[in-house]
């Protein structure tokens, strides 16, 4: 470790996909997606999980890793065990990589905006521990709404009993966000709002959320976008929305496990200097020269965007998430979501031709809603009978992806509605 991971900033590079994944999506070719083209192409490249006896609907809960995942993850501990001190090189390079693939997929035109995290939470944490002291000396002024994730609600309810901040809850309308009530909470005393772009619990598309952001800034606050449950499944870009931030991970749609969180930081925000904001969560790897090992009064930080790294980063997490990664942007988020459309398209036609009540709510994310009475017992039941899927409150959510054929959604829908109770579609 003799060298700084921290090189100048350059244009955003991505990098080449893996050659396997590049091969498969080459023969796959630039129109749109089609169900023979991905079960010739793509499905191979899956073969350990789609070995599995079901039928798997959580892809909106764990992505699905692909056997290149697998082997790209013991690449970390080979490298370990090869070169030990030496190996961060390689390390740096693989985290590197992770950050310019986020930046391409999140519409960034700097790969050091993206700042690994463990979590999005832990993003949401160093954004609320970098708000510039307010004129007044009081504490910071929040805006969220009831229907955040709950790591997210859980964190700012924290800081909220602790005195860290004072929160405006804006309610929900039944379990819906409006924008509009959300820009009405916004007033020149809110320092921060935080807002996310497709609801965990429902897969409601919050489409107004960039009035929120142009709200938040023309009150003076800032802007944070929980982006989990659209990155990769909904085309976004955060410079294109003007937001300030932006939270996610690797866990669902970027088959990337957990531990692959990240912050996205505007540009406006990083500088070459002493940035105007920066954050209580910090440690050497946001030093400026992290491995000289200097240690001077004034913490002087790395420059643009590694000022908000903080301790020793997990490399592992890094080469866990890259090869889903590379297989999303190599297929494209726009053809993603588009085939996406089409498959909820036929799972919901299925399930009320077999007479299940759905509850379709527009625009959404990813999945589809059954509503339940029993939502966490019908999901053991369903996946008792081969029906992989997940609960949120009173539904059933269901999730297909490029892994899913028609013939099992067909089917699926058959096996969900001998388990779960009709009703009148919403």
């Amino acid at each position: 470790m003799a060298t700084s991971p921290h090189t100048p900033p350059l244009a955003l590079r991505t990098p080449a996909p893996p050659e396997p994944i590049a091969r498969a999506v080459a023969r796959i070719g630039d129109g749109p997606l089609t169900e023979e083209a991905l079960v010739q192409h793509i499905h191979p490249l899956f073969s350990r999980v789609l070995a599995r006896k079901e039928i798997y609907l959580a892809n909106h809960s764990l992505g699905r890793p692909l056997d290149l995942t697998i082997d790209h993850a013991a690449r970390f501990a080979t490298i370990w065990a090869d070169e030990l001190d030496d190996a961060w090189g390689g390390w740096m390079d693989e985290i590197n990589a992770f950050r310019a693939r986020v930046a391409t997929l999140l519409g960034l035109s700097r790969a050091d905006a993206v700042v690994p995290r463990g979590s999005a939470g832990q993003g949401l944490r160093s954004v609320l521990n970098a708000l510039p002291a307010r004129k007044d000396g009081g504490v910071h002024r929040v805006v969220a709404t009831r229907a955040e994730f709950d790591s997210i609600d859980f964190i700012l309810k924290t800081y909220e009993k602790l005195g860290r901040v004072r929160m405006t809850w804006v309610p929900t309308r039944g379990d819906l966000v409006d924008h509009d009530d959300l820009i009405r909470a916004i007033d020149g005393s809110v320092d921060l709002v935080v807002c996310s772009h497709v609801i965990f619990a429902t897969g409601q598309l919050v489409d107004g959320v960039k009035d929120v952001i142009d709200a938040a800034h023309r009150a003076g606050a800032l802007c944070l976008v929980d982006a989990y449950h659209s990155a990769g499944v909904v085309p976004m870009s955060v410079e294109g929305l003007g937001a300030d931030f932006a939270i996610g991970g690797s866990y669902k749609y970027f088959r990337g496990g957990p531990g692959a969180g990240w912050l996205a930081v505007h540009p406006r925000h990083l500088s070459a200097d002493q940035p105007a904001m920066r954050s209580l969560d910090t440690g050497w790897f946001a030093k400026r020269d992290t491995f000289a090992f200097e240690r001077p009064n004034e913490p002087l930080l790395a420059p643009f965007g590694d000022a908000w790294m903080e301790s020793t980063p997990s490399p592992i997490t890094a080469y866990q998430a890259n090869p889903g990664l590379a297989l999303l942007l190599a297929l494209g988020v726009e053809r993603l979501r588009a085939y996406s459309a089409e498959q909820q398209s036929i799972l919901a036609r299925e399930l009320r031709r077999q007479g299940v009540g759905l509850r379709l709510i527009e625009p959404r994310g990813a999945f589809l809603l059954v509503p339940s009475a029993d939502a966490r017992g019908d999901v053991e039941r369903l996946k008792r009978s081969g029906v992989n899927a997940d609960a949120r409150g009173g539904h059933v959510r269901l999730c297909p992806d490029i892994l899913n054929t028609r013939e099992e959604l067909v089917r699926a829908a058959s096996i969900i509605a001998g388990i779960l109770s009709g009703g009148a579609s919403v």
